[in-house]
């Protein structure tokens, strides 16, 4: 495996109608844009390329993130923004779940869940709650009409939103347990990683012994999702991300190109090393290294 030249940028360029972008460690960290995502987007766009944005995080739902990539120079709309938050409450619709959810995440995965019409529980309300252990028989009593447990990333986890979402899946076997994603890691800042999604989940898993739905990339459904719903062929859909593990596993498993930036998560090293399995098509530093080929484009390439 090489860095892309600029003839596989070119034949990648002329292949593939659909550009699916992942957001943190990709396009941006924190809220800092990497170098040169602006300017590749709008040369996509100027070719009438399909433009997707593609995020595990949960914590902020479609009109928030298209909101923050205009206001960083990227003009998007909710259309074009799938969320892992968006997945679960798509997903949820789908199969006509009229119960309620216990949400141990943020606004944006409330938000999405109520947009589908569900109602939920916890999340932001209940943040900062505490379990009495004064009491002589301490214990968290439950909403007998919650029938998933949805979980994304929650920097405000506490210890008795753990207890609420175990005892919804203890009490009750047909409750659901969903999770949005099972990141390890996220690029919340431009200095440092933090703990992510993954870490939530695999405590929700250790307490209710129970295996979750997993809804947010390398699970198939967002990309079904993204592809039926625009009618595009996968074979024409690149991914481009900085995670081997979701990002790029989940364009393979899929049928579609994929792309791994260095500007993330993903090493150099780690990428070429004789342990790693999941191979992109290309890889390069930064999305930016595209640019590299702007003179050398056709004056038309294949769009749908």
């Amino acid at each position: 495996m090489k860095k892309a030249t600029d003839q596989d940028k070119l034949a990648a360029f002329q292949a593939y109608d659909a550009w699916v972008f992942d957001l943190d460690g990709t396009i941006w960290k924190g809220s800092t844009l990497i170098p040169g995502a602006k300017e590749f987007i709008e040369l996509l766009r100027s070719y009438q390329k399909k433009i997707f944005f593609v995020t595990n995080n949960a914590t902020k739902s479609r009109a928030a993130n298209a909101a923050k990539l205009t206001s960083l120079g990227i003009p998007a709309s909710p259309g074009e923004v799938y969320t892992s938050s968006f997945a679960a409450a798509a997903y949820l619709r789908t199969i006509s779940f009229h119960k309620k959810a216990y949400v141990v995440g943020e606004e944006g995965l409330v938000e999405e869940l109520s947009a589908a019409g569900i109602s939920c529980v916890g999340g932001p309300e209940h943040r900062g709650k505490e379990i009495d252990w004064q009491d002589k028989e301490p214990h968290v009593e439950v909403d007998p009409e919650v029938g998933a447990v949805v979980v994304g990333l929650d920097r405000f986890i506490n210890y008795y939103k753990l207890q609420y979402a175990t005892q919804c899946l203890l009490s009750n076997d047909s409750c659901m347990f969903v999770a949005c994603n099972t990141d390890a890691r996220g690029h919340f800042s431009s200095t440092q990683e933090f703990a992510g999604a993954g870490t939530m989940v695999a405590a929700i898993i250790g307490c209710s012994e129970r295996e979750p739905l997993l809804l947010g990339k390398p699970a198939s459904f967002m990309l079904d999702h993204l592809c039926a719903t625009h009618q595009i062929a996968r074979d024409k859909c690149i991914v481009i991300g900085d995670r081997l593990d979701t990002d790029i596993l989940w364009g393979i498993q899929n049928g579609a190109g994929t792309c791994c930036v260095l500007s993330g998560v993903t090493s150099e090293s780690q990428l070429l090393s004789s342990d790693n399995k999941v191979h992109p098509s290309l890889y390069m530093d930064s999305i930016g290294d595209f640019l590299s080929v702007k003179g050398q484009l056709p004056s038309s390439c294949s769009i749908m």
